[in-house]
């Protein structure tokens, strides 16, 4: 239904492919077939699966794609395009599972180990990693963003974070108390997920009918969307924000929290091991900012799933290092390196996670995965999320006018009658 319209955008990515990137050998001197990994920026954790995922059948050995999970997607698509067998392994960020699986670029996932799959993942990392009724990609670490707070700020702002909060609550509290409320309002793919959060939070999305493709229901112009606008427009215009924060990304957002006025911010799951050392005892985490008050918030949902690439040399190869790169057991491995949680109730229970962090925090990283609220799952996020930015971004450029103005624009990018 959106295969051909897709498939000549993500040609168009695939221009200079060969100028733009080296291409990596697919075997080893020894002669045991190489699989190669592309993975995510991080510490070094996916390397060391990588070494103990290796067998005397395949070795694996990994490639780092941009930070920029945009520019991820980018590359991928050049390659996948041009049939560029150098990929097996892949990390993919869910805003782009279903596009790169509606282009046809992804193997298949064997029925045994999507069973296997299935059982074992928490079911909004199965939603994220399906496109079309099947599993696209598997499972292997579910991000979600909490409340990270200073006890000291609340305290002395008289808020009760044993109740739900709102993001008025927290936004006046910094205010109170001469503090900062850090977020991700860069115009990058990090502000769409405060954007989505928001709006979920108020009982509403950014798009429906989904299965429609670029015919899909735009649905930024409503109540909730005007709710997530007046946060965002609250926050921007109020001395809580961050000097930085129209280009603040994950990085520097986490630098405002732990300056010395820091008070509030939403993050990602990392923060804990980055700072509960540092903060000495100050360190809270609570539920993600309810966006209105009679709702449970919808927290973001982020994480990682390992996609096959249609023309590996070794596809079968690497579904098997898949199912143990994905195993409950390296994800809770990955956890306790990184600080990404696992993307089951299994990875959970690896006893040197369980060490690491409080067991109410890892309960209230589970809870937080099961309420989270998606990004839509489309081929046409891309499109979707980048006529989202442009006229969502900066934040103090925000008002009543910015959802129907949105959804406008949103709809003009994905028929044709506008471009980004």
């Amino acid at each position: 239904m959106t295969r051909s319209r897709r498939g000549r955008g993500l040609a168009a990515c695939a221009v200079g492919i060969i100028a733009s990137a080296t291409l990596v050998a697919c075997g080893s001197s020894s002669g045991t077939p190489e699989l190669i990994w592309y993975t995510n920026p991080d510490n070094g954790g996916q390397a060391a699966l990588a070494k103990d995922c290796s067998t005397p059948q395949y070795k694996i050995t990994t490639q780092l794609l941009p930070q920029d999970a945009t520019q991820q997607r980018v590359q991928l698509a050049r390659r996948l395009n041009a049939h560029d067998d150098s990929i097996d392994l892949m990390s993919l960020d869910p805003a782009y599972t279903a596009e790169l699986a509606n282009a046809g670029y992804l193997a298949p996932i064997p029925q045994a180990l999507q069973q296997t799959l299935r059982q074992q993942s928490f079911k909004g990392a199965i939603a994220a990693s399906s496109w079309d009724g099947h599993l696209a990609v598997a499972p292997f670490w579910s991000n979600t963003q909490v409340l990270w707070y200073r006890k000291s700020v609340a305290q002395k702002a008289g808020l009760d974070m044993s109740k739900p909060v709102t993001w008025d609550q927290i936004i006046d509290a910094a205010v109170k108390t001469h503090t900062k409320v850090a977020v991700q309002a860069n115009k990058y793919e990090g502000y769409s997920v405060l954007i989505n959060a928001l709006i979920a939070g108020a009982g509403g999305q950014i798009a429906s009918n989904l299965e429609k493709g670029d015919d899909a229901t735009i649905d930024v112009d409503s109540t909730a969307g005007k709710d997530a606008a007046a946060i965002i427009h609250k926050l921007a215009h109020s001395s809580a924000a961050p000097p930085d924060l129209s280009i603040a990304q994950e990085g520097q957002s986490e630098a405002s929290f732990a300056a010395p006025n820091g008070g509030f911010l939403t993050n990602w799951t990392y923060i804990y091991s980055a700072h509960h050392d540092a903060m000495k005892g100050d360190l809270g985490y609570a539920r993600y900012p309810r966006t209105v008050a009679d709702q449970p918030s919808r927290p973001p949902y982020g994480g990682i799933g390992i996609g096959v690439s249609k023309y590996s040399k070794h596809v079968g190869l690497a579904m098997d290092a898949v199912k143990c790169l994905t195993s409950p057991t390296s994800q809770g491995k990955y956890a306790v390196a990184e600080g990404n949680m696992p993307a089951s109730a299994a990875g959970y229970d690896y006893p040197a996670l369980k060490k690491a962090y409080p067991a109410d925090l890892l309960k209230l990283f589970q809870q937080s995965v099961d309420a989270a609220g998606p990004r839509p799952v489309t081929p046409y996020w891309s499109d979707i999320s980048g006529a989202l930015l442009s006229t969502w971004h900066p934040p103090a450029s925000v008002n009543s006018n910015t959802p129907p103005k949105s959804a406008k624009f949103i709809d003009d990018v994905l028929h044709g009658r506008s471009l980004l």
